[in-house]
């Protein structure tokens, strides 16, 4: 039995966890594997049931690690998979959406997403991505790395207006979405889900974190996630293969930051005052 947990709304109207888990860097070391598939079905009992994977991540190892952690469960996971845009023509799409599927040993994928924008035609992609819901393999479809011209181009073609997310880079060092494309998402109704919401780790030292989760009785990755996660139409999906980090993780939606902390955290790390080139890893 899952635990309750704070949601966002998707365009279908459709609630969905605010905070998952992400598996970039997972199944790429044999000897970690009991230990994440752990988490992750840890992760499932704590309410954090949105899984995030792509058919890039360990040449689909982590599809695979996916499908294993969420046997027997899957009624209680909502299921994201990504496409690489070399795979985007519309056989070409089809063919990676069945491969995905069988690694995962699911019938269908709740949401289904072009990991970056590649050289083949959106329409193209879209098309095959139209024809995948149509024949029940996946229910929604979304991007991944598109900045907002991408995103008003996209949502211009035919069919392009059904899309569900754009999942991108967002955290407190890389805050350039909120110039643009974050307000964009927020009017349109477009979820943005945030991949490294805690840059991997790397800002945990801060001085700034420190001192409010100091204040908060919380932790720095605690604090950093819930920066991110106090924002409307945001979800966020950290990757821990250690159920102590799973914890502290879910522990993030209990952390309410006051006004103070925000201010101390925008002068720490400042928002953006101009278009900047959307981040990636």
């Amino acid at each position: 039995m899952t635990e309750a947990t704070r949601t966002i709304v998707l365009p279908s109207g459709e609630h969905v966890p605010m905070l998952g888990q992400g598996t970039w860097h997972m199944a790429e070391n044999p000897l970690n594997r009991t230990n994440e598939i752990n988490a992750l079905r840890l992760g499932i009992d704590l309410g954090m049931s949105l899984i995030d994977t792509a058919e890039m991540y360990a040449d689909g190892g982590a599809e695979r690690l996916v499908g294993e952690a969420i046997k027997g469960r899957r009624d209680e996971v909502f299921l994201v998979s990504k496409l690489l845009p070399q795979n985007g023509t519309r056989h070409g799409t089809m063919a990676a959406c069945d491969r995905s599927l069988a690694r995962l040993r699911v019938n269908e994928i709740d949401l289904y997403l072009l990991h970056w924008r590649g050289l083949i035609p959106l329409e193209e992609t879209l098309d095959a991505f139209e024809t995948l819901v149509g024949a029940g393999k996946i229910r929604y479809w979304g991007v991944s790395n598109f900045d907002l011209d991408d995103m008003q181009e996209l949502v211009d073609l035919p069919d392009g207006s059904n899309v569900v997310a754009d999942q991108v880079l967002y955290n407190l060092e890389r805050r350039g979405i909120e110039y643009d494309l974050l307000p964009w998402c927020q009017r349109s109704g477009v979820p943005v889900i945030a991949y490294s919401p805690i840059e991997q780790g790397r800002m945990l030292g801060h001085a700034a974190l420190l001192k409010i989760a100091a204040r908060l009785g919380v932790t720095p990755a605690q604090v950093a996630l819930a920066w991110v996660l106090r924002q409307e139409g945001v979800c966020a999906i950290p990757q821990s293969s250690k159920p102590e980090h799973v914890r502290e993780n879910r522990g993030a939606l209990d952390v309410r930051l006051t006004p103070r902390d925000l201010a101390d955290l925008d002068k720490a790390f400042p928002p953006p005052d101009r278009k900047q080139p959307l981040a990636s890893h």
